[in-house]
């Protein structure tokens, strides 16, 4: 099943849970002054808001397109009122298009299934950090031009933390940002996929970028 990511900035007048159709699973989620805090696959439409709570809507669509996690995705400003400067600012801040307040569940899901037909952004296929690559087209990863040898969990761990690099991760976090609160499984499944990767990696040549901080969690450290 495709996934398509919605991210707003407030509340929605309805319910967050997912919505499916034809044969796509829409996800919602809040979207913070800090960015999404998970792992993206799929195409991604971000509702933001003229005014945040801590942060302004056009610096938040400049933050969305200069992170590679979200550079390519549907940025649609939601304005208090229609006002053809605040448009005109939006779309020079990275803006695609906007909408009007108030906002429903039906209305953003109306305005995505409508633009789909349109038109497909996809993630980049492939994510560099120094000499690690990971292609996620054909999942594999690399450490210059050794393939390093991952299982499912494990590459997806790698892409979440080298997406989030010199960060402390906590095992919760990880396990959120793997989607895999529901149903919820234990945070010492972390350590397991975490020694399995040190091992992976160690393998490939790329000694041991995973650093562990105690009672806090780990850290992929690339200084």
């Amino acid at each position: 099943m495709n996934v398509i990511n919605i991210f707003l900035t407030h509340e929605l007048d309805g319910s967050f849970d997912d919505f499916v159709h034809d044969n796509t699973r829409f996800i919602f989620d809040r979207l913070t002054s800090d960015g999404p805090h998970r792992l993206l696959e799929g195409p991604i439409w971000a509702f933001v808001d003229w005014v945040m709570d801590d942060l302004a809507g056009l610096e938040m669509c400049r933050r969305l397109r200069a992170d590679p996690r979200t550079a390519e995705a549907h940025i649609t400003i939601v304005l208090e009122k229609d006002d053809h400067e605040d448009r005109r600012r939006a779309l020079r801040a990275g803006a695609d298009d906007y909408m009007v307040r108030p906002l429903s569940r039906a209305l953003v899901l109306d305005r995505v299934l409508a633009l789909q037909t349109q038109q497909s952004r996809r993630l980049s296929q492939r994510f560099e950090l120094g000499k690690l690559s990971i292609d996620l087209a054909a999942l594999q990863a690399r450490w210059g031009n050794t393939p390093i040898s991952l299982r499912p969990n494990e590459f997806r761990l790698l892409r979440f933390l080298v997406e989030n690099p010199n960060q402390i991760l906590s095992r919760n976090d990880l396990i959120l940002g793997l989607g895999k609160q529901d149903p919820r499984i234990d945070e010492r499944t972390v350590d397991v996929w975490i020694g399995r990767l040190r091992r992976a990696l160690k393998a490939a040549g790329a000694g041991n970028p995973l650093r562990t901080v105690r009672s806090m969690g780990y850290v992929f450290d690339t200084h």
